[in-house]
């Protein structure tokens, strides 16, 4: 089995998104599967609802690769990894603890899109000496916001099988003839990885990730109040129109969080840095560099 050994000889910067191989390693007891890109300071990413290692756009990660060592991989019962998800959103972030202590990482970069974004802040808010900078895109603050999702957004997520229509409504902007195309070339980039494949997320997965976001909305850990008083860069990037996390649930704390910023992105849907892969990987270079 591949370990943190063969993670450490993979770090020569020579292979791509598409071309890195699948590494595991033991966690908490579980056999966690993950994928490590370029050198530098680690940017370690929490994926979406019904995400793995192999739905990420490659060309955001080779950019982001670029000046850091990015790390994905598939949470606990997700993909290639061993276990079960948990169904608490502070349970899945005591499980990325496990991983990153396991990778002997004591400081980095933590990012998640989505239903990652919950669990990002969740770990955030609990364990804040262990990260130096807090990547949120496509998400929801934690507790009650006002704008609730689309009902278009759970007709297209809950399918058992989502193909490229689903993800223009899922992730693009369908009224935008430019982000309908950026949809196109992402799915092309994804696709070009056709060896050493993750496995897709089945329905009978869903309730965990409902329940994991049912427990991130109730806020019983106050992360909402920790993240208003945390001294940890935020950095906040959202389309103009998110049907399932709307940016409007944002306005009213970035006035609370001292230490947060918030992009917004035009023309764009939930996953901004898959339709303007390299202009995000700007924004977060020009992030890490200044705060």
């Amino acid at each position: 089995m591949k370990n943190i050994t063969a993670m450490k000889k993979l770090n020569s910067g020579s292979a791509t998104a598409v071309e890195t191989p699948t590494l595991f390693i033991n966690a908490g007891g579980n056999k966690i599967a993950y994928r490590t890109i370029g050198q530098g300071e680690p940017v370690v990413l929490c994926n979406r609802f019904r995400g793995i290692l192999d739905t990420w756009d490659p060309l955001f990660l080779d950019q982001l690769a670029r000046k850091h060592q990015v790390i994905i991989f598939d949470y606990p019962g997700i993909g290639l990894s061993t276990g079960k998800l948990p169904t608490t959103s502070l349970g899945v972030a005591e499980e990325v603890k496990l991983f990153t202590e396991a990778l002997k990482l004591s400081s980095f970069i933590l990012g998640g899109w989505s239903y990652g974004g919950t669990v990002a802040q969740t770990f955030a808010s609990h364990f804040p000496k262990m990260i130096s900078h807090l990547l949120l895109i496509g998400t929801n603050p934690p507790g009650n916001n006002a704008t609730p999702p689309e009902q278009v957004f759970f007709d297209s997520a809950l399918k058992p099988v989502n193909d490229l229509n689903d993800d223009i409504i899922l992730f693009f902007e369908p009224a935008s003839k430019s982000s309908v195309k950026a949809a196109k070339e992402s799915n092309a980039r994804i696709a070009q990885r056709t060896k050493d494949l993750s496995v897709m997320v089945t329905p009978d997965l869903f309730e965990r990730y409902f329940k994991g976001g049912a427990d991130f909305k109730a806020d019983s850990y106050n992360s909402r109040e920790k993240l208003s008083n945390t001294k940890i860069p935020i950095l906040i990037l959202m389309g103009d129109h998110d049907p399932s996390f709307p940016v409007e649930n944002w306005f009213p704390m970035v006035k609370q969080w001292k230490t947060a910023q918030l992009i917004i992105l035009p023309n764009s849907g939930h996953g901004p840095q898959h339709e303007h892969p390299k202009l995000i990987a700007k924004y977060i270079a020009a992030f890490l560099k200044w705060s």
